[in-house]
């Protein structure tokens, strides 16, 4: 057994290999990527699930200020809340000191300081057993202004997590890394937060002295651009070259045989006796040293972790060169005292060099680099489930535009290379190409213009501000250089203008980064107004005087000052509301494309919170007929499986809000259809009677039922047939002298009498003796539901009392012949009578329809028509709200009808079926999308016109085949429809008959069949008797009228 799993494997092991061979490079580096990206992801998944697993002791992320230091905390509280982070892992976020910027190298003290603050012990290496991931993330993002509030770190990444969330860099941060705790005892990963880094964490040996700098192979025509590694023959660093030309670093041997290069990826880690040399610089005795403190974590000195903390390792670094390296900030006196403290506790650690490959490095830079990421180089990352459009309520059918959390009405339009995020684009709105919009709630049929960013923020004064500028704008650039502002130059707008300088900038800083340039607004419509006006100033088209003196005289803020200003408390309930909109949209769409409830409803994680209910609840109000039952209905299935915030009364009452709109919708119909209201009835006769047969059902039963109907139209063969001798169903209204009402169900030896309104206008009650009888002078219009009238002045005007009295002779209760609805249809027939008034078919059919709402029994059509309409009869309708139903005679041949006559029976099975459950069931199916349902809907209006073309052709063999299909689907449909009994009974009579089928619904009631040619029914009795004996099982003598 051994030996043959061997050469399995093996045999395995070669196919692979032989189809490897087939792929690319390229395509070999995107298996092995993907691959480490779904191992990742498999360990995040542990990590929050089991107590055991290895996580990052502390995950600490840097910020600028304490606002923006707010919206991080807000961020990840937010991922804790909803259980997408491990909780056990200590998070902290740390601010530049007193919100002055102190340098990478500053916040990293500041991070050491902030854990000795929690992990002091005594004179010991605190550091030590400890797993901590810095991330720093405190600057501006100038370059891409609208994350500046927000911070590059929660930018978007164009892919949705396994778990359904939409990713952003810090999620893939804490995905990408979180196999790196388990391979290290103890240290510390410092990484840079605007770098999105693809790599296998195995491949990362943790076993060095000091630090390691994390590096991936990339081409030199990009390393360029970037920070290289030069290496030794220890595979330490050796030298630091940044931003080289390709020949020096040819020259300097940094450039491999294949022309990459070892690229700084800003990923560093230290172990922990770095870290407690590093602590001893602002430390005394093991404590924090608030003097040595601010000596290194200032303004002033502005230390770099990566310039000031890594240059000392490299080999081929002195004292004197690292005293003369670029600072981050400005070389001054303090900067140097600081570097020579620095070197004497560092210079005796080494930064091994640690090669990633397969690995990937996405640097998020620019606007115009974040813009053709997402919307044109998104396609080279689309084995890492990369998509232009994450988490919006459109999918892509034609352009490059993207989206990212965007909510787009349908004739919004977008073109190509244009980018949205976390805005709500309202109707008639046009995105021009390569726009970028951001944060905003776009009003009504604008135009947002080529190539220009639109970023929204709420400010802390309550006020908002659109801030506008061109995709390729440097906000660094300056009036003094010239550079560009949207679809001209900073110093050509403001001549064209006639400004000043000091009407534009507060200080020296001429940079668009502190141009104030923004109208603040009340309102987001009052700021798009502006940004028109401001773009259109670019344009150096004429403009109306009145515009651009409005902008002038408005109060204005700069891409910096609403950067501070910004209300960071606003950025996540937009984003969660925003969410909620797209995922109810992205349900309904579902729901209407006939996904399956259950798996549309994925779409809210398997926790639909209370947002999410309202918003699908305020949708209703706008949501076509079918929508609203979806609504209804996949709320009422949240609520029965717990997926959400719901109470427990909510399943039925989602139901019944479900069922009660298809009433609510047909009754509706049919009090327009009645021209005459309850005030225009009167008392034509004294006495009606009505006698009316049952009917069979042949072929699209369940077709009929609203809202199938409405929305696919229904097709229906049945045909009306007299019991034993008698038209069973039988009505009998009469005139009263006096002012009252009487009902009698003379079959249950039922009666009442009723002299108060209140007693008669509520028909909802399953279980009430007259709630047909009740039903009917409702739908009839002789009251209303809930009337409040004098019932006793509501009959003097129709010219008496009434009596209504109905029948069932002979026909048990569940029997599947329609003898409900049918009843309903006599009484609807003699009513009308009654008042001498004519009514087309059509309304009658309408009638009782509406009946079968208003007794929340919900049927049909097919009953009424088939009792009312004597024969055999095609019936079919057409989609729609309004149903206008087709009867179509079926005429056969005279032998045909003969034989059919001889060959069809009626078995009763001795059980009965509640219908009202059964029609939640099975309407409930197919407006939760089920798949058999639907199949079985669709099969089944086919078979039924087939059936009619077989009768018509004297065809009754093939009409046999096509009821055992018929039977088939009605299982499929609905596995109620057969029990043991019923499966037994045809078992008993299989050699008899050809063919099979239930009556009504099934479940009981009657079965019908073909018998074999020559058998009787005299024989199918005998053979039932002889094994069911006085159970009720027997054949019941029928006509087809």
């Amino acid at each position: 057994m051994l030996l043959k799993t061997r050469r399995i494997r093996k045999k395995d092991e070669r196919e692979t290999l032989k189809r490897m061979k087939n792929y690319t490079n390229s395509q070999l580096q995107h298996l092995f990527l993907q691959q480490s990206c779904l191992d990742a992801w498999s360990e995040y998944e542990r990590q929050m699930k089991n107590r055991r697993a290895i996580i990052w002791d502390y995950v600490i992320l840097t910020a600028s200020n304490e606002e923006q230091a707010n919206i991080y905390r807000s961020e990840i509280e937010y991922r804790l809340r909803l259980k997408q982070l491990p909780s056990r892992t200590k998070y902290l976020v740390l601010p530049d000191p007193d919100g002055k910027r102190v340098g990478s190298g500053g916040a990293t003290l500041n991070v050491l300081k902030a854990i000795a603050e929690r992990e002091q012990k005594g004179d010991a290496n605190f550091f030590k057993g400890l797993r901590v991931l810095v991330i720093h993330s405190g600057g501006d993002s100038k370059r891409i202004p609208q994350y500046s509030t927000c911070g590059k770190l929660f930018s978007p990444v164009p892919r949705v997590l396994p778990n359904g969330q939409s990713s952003t860099l810090f999620d893939e941060f804490m995905v990408t890394t979180s196999m790196i705790p388990g391979r290290m005892q103890e240290g510390m990963l410092v990484m840079s937060g605007d770098v999105l880094l693809l790599f296998n964490a195995l491949q990362i040996d943790t076993q060095f002295n000091g630090a390691a700098a994390i590096s991936i192979k990339e081409d030199v025509d990009t390393g360029k651009n970037h920070g290289v590694f030069l290496g030794d023959e220890k595979e330490n660093v050796k030298k630091f070259l940044h931003k080289q030309t390709v020949e020096t670093l040819t020259e300097l041997g940094a450039v491999n045989r294949q022309h990459q290069v070892d690229l700084d990826t800003g990923a560093i880690l230290m172990d922990s006796s770095m870290l407690e040399s590093l602590y001893s610089l602002i430390s005394t005795d093991n404590k924090v040293d608030d003097v040595k403190f601010d000596e290194f974590v200032n303004e002033k000195a502005r230390i770099s972790f990566y310039g000031d903390f890594l240059y000392p390792l490299a080999g081929d670094s002195t004292l004197e060169e690292y005293k003369k390296e670029a600072p981050e900030g400005e070389m001054c006196a303090e900067l140097i005292s600081c570097r020579e403290k620095i070197w004497e506790v560092l210079k005796d650690y080494q930064l091994k060099l640690i090669c990633l490959s397969p690995a990937e490095f996405i640097h998020f830079g620019t606007t115009r680099e974040l813009r053709k990421l997402v919307t044109e180089t998104v396609e080279d990352y689309t084995f890492l489930g990369w998509e232009r459009v994450v988490c919006a309520n459109r999918k892509q059918e034609e352009g490059t535009y993207a989206l990212h959390n965007a909510f787009v009405q349908k004739d919004v339009k977008i073109g190509d290379g244009a980018y949205v995020e976390n805005a709500y684009l309202a109707k008639g709105v046009v995105v021009e190409d390569k726009a970028v919009v951001s944060g905003l709630q776009i009003p009504e049929n604008c135009i947002l213009r080529k190539n220009v960013v639109y970023h929204g923020l709420k400010l802390q004064n309550g006020k908002f501000v659109v801030r506008v500028y061109g995709v390729d704008d440097n906000p660094k650039g300056t009036l003094e250089k010239e550079d560009s502002f949207m679809n001209t130059s900073l110093q050509t707008f403001i001549n064209t203008y006639d400004l000043k300088v000091e009407d534009i900038w507060d200080d020296a800083d001429h940079s668009l980064w502190k141009a104030n340039l923004y109208p603040e607004c009340a309102t987001i419509k009052e700021c798009m107004e502006y940004a028109e006006i401001l773009v259109q100033m670019t344009t150096m088209s004429e403009m109306d005087s009145g515009m651009v003196e409005a902008w002038k005289k408005a109060k204005r803020t700069s891409l910096y000052s609403s950067f501070n200003q910004a209300d960071g408390s606003a950025i996540i309930p937009w984003r969660e509301n925003l969410e909620d909109q797209i995922r109810v949209s992205k349900y309904v769409q579902a729901m209407m494309n006939q996904v399956p409830v259950l798996e549309a409803l994925e779409v809210f994680g398997g926790n639909m919170r209370k947002t999410e209910q309202k918003l699908l609840l305020e949708k209703i109000e706008t949501a076509s007929y079918s929508e609203k039952l979806r609504i209804y209905y996949g709320m009422a299935q949240a609520a029965k499986r717990g997926w959400g915030e719901f109470e427990e009364t909510d399943e039925e009452n989602f139901m019944q809000a479900c069922f009660g709109q298809i009433q609510t919708e047909i009754s509706a119909l049919v009090d327009k259809k009645l021209e005459n209201g309850s005030s225009k009835h009167t008392i034509k006769k004294e006495e009606v009677n009505v006698k009316l047969p049952v009917r069979v059902n042949w072929g699209g039963g369940w077709t009929d039922t609203p809202p199938h109907c409405q929305e696919h139209g229904g097709v229906v063969l049945n045909a009306a047939i007299s019991l034993k001798g008698n038209l069973p169903i039988q009505v009998s209204i009469r005139k009263l002298e006096t002012y009252v009402i009487e009902f009698e169900s003379q079959d249950i030896g039922a009666f009442g009498r009723f002299e108060h309104m209140e007693e008669v206008n509520d028909c909802g009650n399953p279980y009430d003796k007259f709630a047909l009888h009740k039903a009917a002078l409702i739908a009839c219009g002789v009251i209303r539901k809930n009337d409040t009238r004098n019932l006793q002045e509501v009959l003097e005007v129709l010219g008496g009392g009434i009596y209504l009295s109905t029948q069932v002779i002979n026909v048990p209760k569940g029997s599947g012949l329609g003898t409900s609805s049918i009843l309903a249809g006599a009484c609807v027939k003699g009513l009308f009578e009654f008042f001498g008034e004519e009514v087309e078919d059509a309304i009658l059919y309408d009638v009782v329809l509406s009946m079968e709402q208003l007794m929340s029994t919900g049927g049909g059509w097919q009953d009424q028509v088939g009792g009312l309409t004597p024969g055999i009869k095609m019936v079919s309708t057409q989609p729609g709200i309004d149903q206008v139903i087709k009867v179509e005679p079926v005429v056969l041949k005279e032998e045909t009808l003969k034989e059919l006559q001889e060959r069809f029976a009626l078995i009763y099975t001795g059980q009965r079926r509640l219908a009202r459950n059964l029609l939640r069931d099975v309407v409930g199916g197919y407006i939760g999308n089920r798949k058999e349902s639907l199949d079985a809907l669709h099969k089944m209006k086919r078979v039924a016109v087939l059936m009619q073309f077989e009768l018509e052709e004297g065809n009754i063999d093939a009409f046999a085949k096509l009821l055992n299909q018929h039977w088939e689907l009605s299982i499929q449909l609905d596995k109620g429809s057969t029990n043991t009994c019923i499966q037994q009974i045809f078992v008993a009579c299989e050699d008899l008959i050809d063919g099979k089928f239930i009556s009504g619904a099934g479940g009981g009631g009657f079965l019908q069949v073909i018998l074999k040619k020559g058998v009787t029914k005299a024989d199918l009795r005998e053979r039932l008797y002889a094994i069911f004996q006085d159970s009720g099982v027997d054949v019941w003598e029928c006509e087809l009228l």
